[in-house]
């Protein structure tokens, strides 16, 4: 502990006498200085015992004193020394009547008592004091080491949480909790999601504070990247002394240490992943079993989902980070909180993701392609396509043996999501649903333009609607009674208008290829789609 003005009083060589404010020596002093200025609050810091010997001051007017005293207390004075023998044979009823109104402790200091020895004992006794701390911090280090190594991160929170009696959580790159000590601390860990994952948007290190009606928690970034790997809380009912402020800085460079490591690892684990990779797109899935070994191979186990993820040419020309690496924390976040394996491979200036299909991994996908088309909603002015930072194809469940079918059902759906201006599509949705949406492209418009344009022109002049007659003749398939009920005319009249098409177009309305490619190109025209 720092030293008080009790300590002080104790102290049996110093012989102090308290006069006025017995209930507040228990205040630590940071300083003893002496002062004979009317007024040296402009030059106090707080926390300091202010000896005088009232040279300048006319210690027995009653006003002047609680004027006096009163500044002090304002200033953050702890306490008056008042040296006897000098300029007062005692201190003056005024002095002490207004430091026992104020509640600010008065000393009497003997006159052998000189002001230096009291100075040499606050500075001895803050020496003392900070020794005791680093020499806890080191103890503290030691502890905290020996459980990082013996039960990685969550014993290392374990100690540090006894170190400042308080509570301790570790947050992942995504701002999910991974481990609280103890345990009860996971609602309150869980309540600071918002917070730290502002803390993440910083770059590393960042330390924020958050003070709460039950507790005071000190938010810091772990990593040397410049996004960081992870978050640290501590909680605690006050501010962190010196030793406490050790532990916590030992447990930032563990944890710092074990990150590092650990993106060492996730690099050569990065390099096997995309041999596994380029194996299954090449069709060797045994020769990727064995690459992948118990690293990945319970991922090849099981159905997996291929996922394709590119950066569209609209979205604004990336900075220096990652331009996937939200998609990726929030995907290998939740992967690692079930227990789940992850393939994660940039594949030239895309990323491939093989993950377990229903499984975390790939819910988060989902969720994180949501967050993307939800923040583009929020700007309406844009069109579509714009403002959505990544585009994601995702392909329908497959396993080893048809990866190469599985990459290809998500490029598929990639190029989808770029034309329409998704932000992901699914291919099992495009199976399902119909191939009209499809039509919407510019290049197959162009196509329908091109090929109906001469009927446009002819119909235009009046002559007959020859549009309208293929449309119906078209819808009843060939069948010319029906079509011709449909148009409210003769069947003849309908067989004159489909000859007409014919030497117009220079097309055999009997070849099933042509009756295919007339009716997507009316599906495709604008008065087709009405």
């Amino acid at each position: 502990m720092p030293p008080t003005l009790a300590s002080l009083v104790h102290h049996s060589a110093l012989k102090l006498t308290v006069r006025a404010g017995e209930e507040h020596l228990d205040a630590p002093v940071r300083w003893a200085h002496a002062s004979e200025l009317t007024d040296p609050v402009p030059y106090m810091e707080g926390g300091e015992l202010l000896m005088i010997t009232a040279l300048k001051l006319d210690a027995e007017d009653p006003e002047a004193m609680r004027r006096y005293v009163k500044r002090l207390a304002a200033a953050g004075v702890v306490g008056l020394g008042f040296a006897v023998g000098v300029h007062y044979k005692d201190i003056p009823e005024a002095l002490v009547e207004a430091a026992a109104d104020e509640g600010l402790p008065l000393l009497e200091v003997p006159r052998r008592t000189p002001f230096l020895a009291i100075s040499k004992a606050v500075s001895a006794a803050i020496a003392a004091d900070q020794y005791r701390a680093v020499t806890a911090g080191f103890a503290a280090q030691r502890e905290l080491t020996k459980q990082a190594l013996s039960d990685g991160p969550e014993g290392l929170l374990g100690a540090l949480a006894g170190q400042v009696d308080g509570w301790a959580a570790l947050y992942d790159a995504s701002g999910a909790v991974v481990a609280t000590a103890p345990e009860w601390a996971s609602r309150r860990a869980a309540r600071l999601t918002t917070d730290v994952e502002r803390l993440r948007d910083r770059a590393a290190p960042a330390s924020a504070v958050v003070a709460g009606a039950e507790d005071r928690v000190e938010l810091h970034s772990i990593g040397t990247g410049r996004r960081p790997r992870a978050a640290l809380a501590v909680g605690t009912a006050s501010t962190l002394g010196t030793a406490e402020r050790y532990a916590l800085h030992s447990a930032i460079a563990l944890l710092t240490l074990t990150t590092e490591r650990n993106r060492s690892l996730q690099a050569a684990e990065a390099r096997v992943g995309s041999a596994v990779l380029r194996m299954l797109l090449a069709g060797e899935p045994e020769h990727a079993r064995t690459v992948a070994g118990e690293l990945y191979g319970s991922l090849l186990d099981a159905p997996f989902r291929l996922v394709v993820a590119e950066v569209p040419a609209s979205a604004p020309a990336p900075g220096e980070g990652d331009p996937f690496a939200g998609l990726t924390d929030a995907i290998e976040s939740a992967a690692a909180r079930a227990g789940e394996a992850l393939l994660v491979v940039p594949y030239g200036e895309r990323l491939v993701l093989l993950v377990v299909d229903g499984g975390a991994g790939a819910a988060a996908c989902v969720a994180y392609a949501q967050a993307l088309e939800a923040a583009r909603s929020e700007v309406p002015e844009q069109g579509a396509g714009e403002g959505t930072s990544l585009l994601l194809g995702l392909s329908a469940p497959a396993g080893p043996i048809a990866a190469a079918t599985a990459y290809k059902q998500a490029d598929q759906a990639l190029s989808i999501a770029r034309r329409r201006g998704r932000a992901m599509v699914e291919h099992e949705d495009l199976a399902a649903g119909s191939v009209l949406p499809l039509l919407a492209d510019d290049a197959v418009r162009a196509f329908a333009d091109g090929l109906l344009r001469a009927l446009f022109e002819h119909d235009a002049t009046g002559r007959g609607d020859l549009i309208a007659s293929l449309r119906a003749w078209l819808s009843r398939h060939g069948q010319w009674d029906a079509a011709a009920a449909d148009l409210g005319v003769h069947r003849h009249t309908l067989r004159y208008r489909m000859r007409r098409v014919e030497e117009i177009l220079g097309r055999s309305l009997d070849d099933p290829d042509v009756r295919m490619e007339l009716w997507l190109s009316l599906k495709a025209t604008s008065s087709g789609t009405e």
